[in-house]
């Protein structure tokens, strides 16, 4: 059996951020027969559509990265009610020219944490929408949001409560699901 190939990347920038964490505490959580492989989009330069036809190497590396996996996981803070804005700027860089677009058909899940009650519910609604312009095959349950978040990792950054775990780990079992059909 082929292994699937999950690409993760964050909507956070900052050193400990908890949603690196997530994505780091996901690589131990992947189903038999698939690996997560994290990706910094710290490097994207904001967006120029005067670079669509000669893209910077940043970009064409994202894009690349996209293409070859088999599916993705966004794990992001939210940042005044939605998309930290440069998460959203690396989407529409790498969906751009639209001719050259990685994304349609890619299954894509999306984890969430914040030291707020509400666990980054309102930024899952947003990017939801523009995942679905960009086409992709979205994982909706479970949804996973983890509040409080910095009650729920230890001084290593590794997640303790049970509950998110087992959230985290039905979400990816079901990414990898959906990764394996659409290859058939």
């Amino acid at each position: 059996m082929e292994t699937i190939k999950i690409l993760g990347f964050g909507g956070s920038l900052r050193e400990g951020s908890y949603n690196w964490a997530l994505l780091e505490n996901a690589k131990e959580m992947m189903p038999e027969g698939s690996e997560l492989t994290l990706y910094d989009l710290k490097d994207i330069p904001v967006y120029n559509q005067d670079l669509d036809e000669n893209l910077p190497d940043s970009v064409k590396k994202f894009k690349e990265a996209v293409r070859n996996a088999d599916g993705i996981l966004i794990s992001t803070p939210e940042y005044n009610f939605s998309i930290p804005g440069f998460l959203k700027n690396a989407l529409d860089f790498a969906s751009r020219p639209p001719s050259d677009n990685p994304f349609p058909g890619k299954p894509v899940a999306i984890m969430s944490a914040s030291g707020s009650m509400l666990g980054g519910a309102r930024v899952q609604y947003h990017l939801r929408q523009v995942l679905g312009y960009l086409d992709m095959k979205q994982i909706y349950k479970p949804e996973v949001f983890l509040t409080f978040a910095h009650t729920k990792f230890d001084q290593n950054m590794k997640l303790t409560d049970d509950g998110a775990r087992e959230f985290i780990k039905q979400l990816l079992a079901k990414l990898v699901n959906e990764a394996r059909a659409n290859l058939k």
